[in-house]
């Protein structure tokens, strides 16, 4: 029992352990997927709204009333669609005289009908068996059994017809073929209403409704029931003794079966009104709805109602068209974008993305009314260029090329941009994210915002000429689209600070600030540990040439050569390019010097986040040894010890997992391992950097870095470069002469 229990403890705690792993990953982004709906529906709730509330701008609507005279000019500010209510009733009236009634086969009936039929066809033909054959007892025991239905003269014919079990099988038939056919009742009043053609007949089969239009002229009754059987008899080539027979028996038994049904008729009638598309009016912005001097009608009152209220449209089509739409915009965002750039977008951009797009669309939305009522186009008074500009330095330039197509595309289909709009936000978008490039200092997006501005007011000049707009808008339009280039620039300048903290951003900006050898940072590097600044100052080097080489961001490499090593600072002298003529690691034990050495990784990555360094940086300092050996100290450990652990002697990194990662780590290990070199040459410095790359690559401390073997060999030559010049052959000065006569030498 008390295996069972055990094994049944493994078994539930296993299963906790799958669930909790397939479960990680929605747990992870469930803040960025709530941020997402979030936005999302405060984006479509705005637009849903603003299609509502955008209120008539000319006039007050209570100064008019059907009958009087108009004593001024109302003209449309905005295009606008309204229910009109009388032409939609009247097409549901028209439509429900179209409406056939609805007919109801009463199966009950029906089974009743056959029931009866089959009690007297086993009447007969127990009456005229051979044994039981008496004319005189048959003549009696029908009219006592089924009183009235049927004549003597019938029976007489039933009696002495040869072949009266084919006949009654065939009435049988006969008799089926007319009920499933339907037998109506026909009501003398109840179907003027409805179409007077044709029926819609309900037939309950099991657990589905099957549903029949029939004619009425078609439809057979009690009274043409004997015409639909001698129809039937001849069709189906009975004999002639048969038809007359076949009507004198079946007849007596035919009942109404189909019913009319007011129910199920006014609940048709009902869904029909529910389909019914509303009759919808579409009033142009421009279009004058009151005329001063004349006589203001009742339709005119309807139209000035529609613009002066809410927005009655609510097409579920629309809004479903709506839905999508911004739908698609989020999931492209936030799900596609992020492989697009190579990467999974962090919480933080996503958070940024979802709030920048929520922004601009209530921006859209709110400022339409104002555009509608000036001269002006709706998109001049959004910073378009700010939204695009962002993400773009924040994150990458082609995030801010898909949020300049799409966020003005999606504006423009929910109908709150119109083409002019449209086309300057795109142009604005489209112009910022290119605008920037080159920026080194922050006052370049200022710069950048004259760009947008000089574009925009391009764009608004292209639009004016399309539009054949008049001279006099154009001196309004230009201020406003070089205001909104210029306003962008500042605006982004003033937030990027902001944003680059929250986010812990590696931007351009952020690194030339990073990458000033008078940072406080460096600054104490190079009073603390000189010998490790300027070994970081020289890693810093190579890593930049050779980034350059392969395509990798330069600076960014760079900055992280030039902090990769802050750890160091926190004991200096136990590292040798700090170490003059004592080396401290002489008086200690292998396993405690390693201990001191590998520190320096966790110290730098610690004193980076104090410092508020990006993650791009501290995850260089993090990796820039990997899972390496401490190979010197390990090999003197194993000389003093029988066992020793590898793992006491390995850094605590990971293996870089960028490119400008990995570059960092050869540049520091070539940089450190060539100054050991006696007497350098380019050849000497080539083949030892080749051997120290593939060890590297043969210890697997490049393998998720992305480098290729063609990215290896740039990179050896670029560092070949670099350090041939650094160590490049000297030449011999000629001896001279002293005062005292002794030769003396000197070198450069």
């Amino acid at each position: 029992m008390k295996k069972k229990s055990n094994a049944a403890r493994a078994l539930i705690s296993s299963g906790r352990r799958a669930i909790s792993h397939f479960f990680k990953p929605f747990t992870f982004r469930l803040g960025p997927a709530l941020a997402t709906i979030a936005a999302f529906l405060v984006s479509l709730g705005t637009i849903i709204i603003g299609q509502g509330y955008i209120r008539l701008g000319a006039g007050d609507r209570q100064d008019f009333e059907a009958g009087r005279v108009a004593d001024q000019d109302v003209i449309a500010n905005r295009t606008v669609s309204y229910l009109d209510e009388e032409a939609t009733k009247l097409l549901i009236a028209a439509q429900e005289q179209q409406m056939p009634a609805v007919f109801t086969y009463s199966n009950d009936i029906t089974r009743s009908i056959h029931a009866e039929y089959r009690r007297f066809e086993e009447l007969v033909m127990e009456a005229l068996a051979e044994e039981n054959r008496d004319f005189e007892r048959f003549s009696r025991l029908i009219p006592y059994e089924f009183p009235g239905k049927f004549s003597a003269d019938t029976l007489e014919s039933l009696y002495r017809e040869s072949d009266w079990e084919r006949l009654l099988g065939a009435a049988y038939d006969a008799l089926e073929y007319i009920l499933d056919a339907g037998i109506a009742a026909l009501p003398e009043t109840g179907l003027e209403g409805y179409n007077g053609e044709t029926a819609e007949l309900y037939h309950n089969a099991g657990s589905r409704i099957e549903r029949e239009t029939v004619k009425y002229s078609q439809m057979i009754t009690v009274d043409t029931a004997g015409g639909a059987l001698e129809h039937y008899a001849v069709a189906n080539a009975f004999p002639p003794s048969f038809v007359r027979l076949c009507q004198a028996l079946v007849l007596p038994f035919i009942s109404a079966n189909v019913f009319f049904s007011p129910e199920d008729t006014r609940q048709k009638a009902a869904e029909l009104r529910d389909k019914v598309q509303p009759i919808l009016k579409r009033i142009e912005r421009g279009t004058r709805i009151i005329r001063k001097g004349f006589v203001i009608t009742e339709e005119d009152m309807v139209q000035l109602r529609a613009l002066g209220m809410p927005d009655p449209q609510i097409d579920p089509r629309i809004i479903a068209g709506q839905i999508l739409i911004f739908l698609l915009l989020y999931v492209f965002l936030v799900y596609i974008a992020g492989p697009t750039l190579g990467r999974a977008l962090s919480p933080a951009e996503v958070y940024l993305l979802s709030v920048l797009s929520a922004f601009y669309i209530i921006g859209a939305v709110f400022f339409q009314p104002i555009a509608l009522n000036t001269t002006l186009f709706s998109a001049i008074f959004l910073p378009t260029a700010v939204v695009v500009m962002l993400p773009a330095i924040l994150i990458a330039v082609p995030l801010g090329a898909i949020l300049a197509a799409v966020l003005p595309l999606a504006v423009f289909l929910t109908g709150f941009f119109d083409t002019s709009s449209f086309m300057f936000a795109l142009t604005s978008g489209l112009v910022a994210v290119y605008a920037f490039r080159g920026a080194q200092k922050r006052m370049d997006l200022v710069k950048a915002g004259l760009v947008i501005g000089g574009a925009g007011c391009i764009a608004s000049v292209a639009i004016l000429l399309i539009a054949k707009s008049p001279l006099s808008k154009y001196p309004v339009i230009l201020f406003w689209a070089a205001f909104n280039g210029l306003a962008s620039g500042m605006l982004a300048l003033g937030l990027l600070p902001i944003l680059e903290h929250a986010l812990n951003a590696v931007t351009t900006f952020r690194l030339i600030e990073l990458s000033d050898l008078n940072a406080p940072l460096l600054k104490q590097l190079f009073s603390v540990a000189p010998g490790t600044y300027s070994h970081s100052v020289m890693v810093a080097n190579l890593a930049e040439a050779a980034c350059q080489e392969i395509g990798a961001n330069p600076l960014l490499a760079r900055v992280g050569a030039y902090y990769h090593d802050v750890g160091k600072m926190e004991q200096p002298s136990y590292f040798v390019e700090n170490q003059t003529v004592y080396n401290k690691h002489n008086d200690i034990n292998p396993r405690l010097s390693a201990t001191v050495i590998r520190s320096h990784v966790k110290l730098g990555v610690e004193k980076a986040r104090s410092r508020g360094l990006p993650k791009a940086v501290i995850d260089i300092i993090q990796e820039h040894h990997g899972n390496s050996v401490i190979s010197w100290f390990y090999q003197a450990a194993l000389k003093r010890e029988s066992q020793v652990n590898r793992e006491d002697f390995t850094y605590p990194g990971t293996p870089p997992r960028s490119r400008e990662s990995a570059v960092v780590m050869l540049a520091d290990m070539t940089e450190a391992a060539v100054r050991t070199l006696k007497k350098p040459t380019a050849a000497k410095i080539e083949k030892f950097i080749q051997e120290l790359i593939m060890a590297k690559f043969e210890h697997e401390q490049l393998s998720q870095s992305e480098l290729t073997f063609r990215d290896l060999e740039t990179i050896k030559k670029a560092f070949v470069r670099v350090l041939t010049g650094y160590y490049h052959t000297r030449i011999e000065y000629p001896k001279s002469a002293p005062k005292d006569g002794r030769p003396k030498e000197g070198r450069e």
